[in-house]
């Protein structure tokens, strides 16, 4: 039910070569307003990414390497070396974290947050750059009207995930935050119901007001219980 990659993402996607300069670099991205470039390599497939934290190197260690300290850090010799970079395939970063298109939204979301970066290079498994997806793109599902959310809650979740009849429930949805009236046959049903409904993209929260016909939680025998049959039965041997 979640929504692709490839239908949120920019399909036309600014690039650079591995041979631009640091000015053509700097000059591509204050003309498309972009703050980093994919870097594609002379067979037209994805070698890195190059970003203004990248350029901006540049400026912090204007010394290049051979300013660096005898004593420094892996990440610091990085950092000095690109400082010291002209060419787009010296200034990016690669391998870059990429995503395949069909991947889905909430994927591509926690990739962006577990690496700390703002956009994801769409990839096709053959090899090829098919385009680019930003934070600002995986935002835009928030932008569903609520009526086209409760219509795939009572399609999608109810009829064709759960097999439960939509008029059967009552669905309310008011600025992404979903109302689940009603009762299911069994009270096992209601998480699942809430969990999927909160699968559904563009759905802010979910208030559970279901109630349920039949309650089949696992009866918990109190341990004390438990432990008087154990003993019953040593005495019985």
């Amino acid at each position: 039910m979640g929504r692709r990659v490839r239908a949120v993402m920019t399909p036309e996607v600014v690039t650079v070569g591995e041979q631009a300069s640091f000015k053509e670099i700097a000059a591509t991205m204050a003309e498309h307003r972009v703050s980093a470039l994919p870097v594609l390599d002379d067979d037209g497939r994805l070698a890195g990414i190059v970003s203004e934290a990248d350029l901006l190197l540049k400026e912090a260690f204007p010394e290049g390497p051979a300013g660096g300290r005898l004593f420094q850090g892996h990440r610091q010799r990085v950092q000095r070396a690109k400082a010291a970079g002209d060419t787009a395939a010296e200034l990016m970063t690669t391998p870059a974290v990429t995503i395949g298109p069909d991947a889905t939204v909430t994927e591509a979301a926690r990739l962006l947050h577990r690496h700390g970066i703002k956009r994801l290079p769409v990839v096709d498994p053959a090899g090829p750059l098919l385009g680019i997806v930003s934070r600002a793109d995986l935002l835009k599902v928030f932008l569903r009207s609520d009526a086209e959310l409760a219509q795939e809650i009572r399609q999608e979740v109810l009829l064709r995930a759960m097999w439960v009849n939509p008029e059967s429930l009552t669905v309310k949805v008011r600025d992404g935050v979903v109302t689940l009236t009603g009762q299911l046959e069994r009270r096992s049903l209601i998480p699942i119901a809430v969990s999927l409904v909160h699968g559904i993209d563009g759905v802010v929260d979910v208030v559970d007001r279901l109630t349920f016909e039949v309650d089949d939680s696992p009866i918990m025998v109190p341990s004390d219980l438990l432990i008087s049959r154990a003993a019953g039965v040593r005495r019985r041997i």
